[in-house]
């Protein structure tokens, strides 16, 4: 984590202990006043307290709705790409990342309804199978993987969650998903193709020698969980860069963004599209919500499906 994402975690957390340390310290007061038959009222309806209070409700407010509302909320993106490496063909791409999955389920079932919705030729699924000590969950994973349907091709890879502390599940068995551990795979339709490439994230240097097999000429899109390798690409063919990781902060505040990423750049790419010296970079702020201690809420940043479609830029003549 860098230091900046540090300092304004630390920063954040100290704003709420002590709006709400404040908060008890007047209610204690106002209490103590009454017991003791002084002005009660003026310490709790003061132009300061007033302001505290407001503040105090403001952050209940958005704990409730980010724990209740916004986790729920799936937002389906839609972005056309085109490309005069196609000449007649469309190839529209479904991108999910970051499911973590847990016991309970969550978004699964409104997944796969919205997935299969948009009829996708590929889907693309950039890691983070489940939830820390939730290896229960896995038949919850590979039910939702299973039913999600792709006319071309269902591809995946390995997030950090998976290879850290789940290396020897098998994710993907029996889903219909391949899992593209520095592989690279061509997907085919009405005569034309387009490359797909991935690598699952314990394994980083191995890009280049993935990469310089895909040809000049050829639309190719990388999967890789974490954006770590944008900047290196330079001379490789890679038209869209397909990741996770951020969840896009999974808390942003307004006019500042996300807290914390967990990413190497920071807020730099944090969420959304990017351009990097001609490659597209998507980062997906993922499904799910990250496990262990962090609290399960997500404010300003909504679970995301991503849709591309890849058109031809010069339409052909009638």
């Amino acid at each position: 984590m860098p230091t900046s994402e540090k300092i304004a975690a630390v920063v954040f957390l100290a704003a709420i202990a002590c709006i709400y340390s404040l908060e008890l310290f007047l209610i204690f007061l106002f209490a103590l006043q009454r017991f003791t038959g002084g002005q009660s009222a003026n310490i709790l309806l003061s132009k300061p307290a007033l302001c505290l209070h407001a503040l105090a409700i403001i952050g209940i407010a958005c704990f409730f709705y980010g724990f209740f509302v916004e986790p729920y909320w799936i937002e389906v993106k839609t972005i056309t790409i085109p490309t005069e490496k196609l000449g007649r063909s469309t190839f529209r791409v479904v991108h999910i990342s970051d499911l973590h999955c847990d016991r309970k389920p969550r978004n699964e079932k409104k997944l796969v309804r919205i997935v299969n919705s948009l009829r996708p030729d590929i889907i693309a699924f950039t890691g983070d199978v489940l939830n820390l000590n939730t290896a229960s969950a896995l038949p919850l994973f590979k039910e939702t993987m299973t039913r999600l349907e792709a006319s071309i091709g269902k591809f995946a890879v390995r997030g950090n969650v998976d290879i850290w502390y789940m290396p020897d599940l098998d994710f993907f068995g029996g889903t219909g998903f391949q899992l593209l551990d520095g592989k690279t795979v061509k997907a085919q339709k009405n005569g034309e193709e387009i490359f797909v490439s991935g690598l699952s994230c314990e394994r980083p240097s191995a890009y280049r020698l993935l990469l310089q097999s895909v040809p000049e000429n050829r639309f190719s899109i990388f999967l890789y969980h974490y954006s770590d390798l944008v900047e290196d690409l330079e001379n490789l063919n890679v038209d869209l860069y397909l990741c996770g990781h951020t969840h896009g902060g999974q808390v942003q505040l307004p006019f500042y963004g996300a807290i914390i990423t967990l990413s190497k750049f920071g807020k730099k790419y944090g969420a959304g599209m990017y351009t990097v010296d001609g490659t597209i970079l998507y980062v997906n702020r993922g499904i799910g919500l990250e496990g262990g201690f962090a609290p399960r809420v997500r404010f300003l940043a909504r679970p995301e499906i991503t849709v591309f479609d890849i058109v031809p830029r010069k339409q052909p003549d009638s």
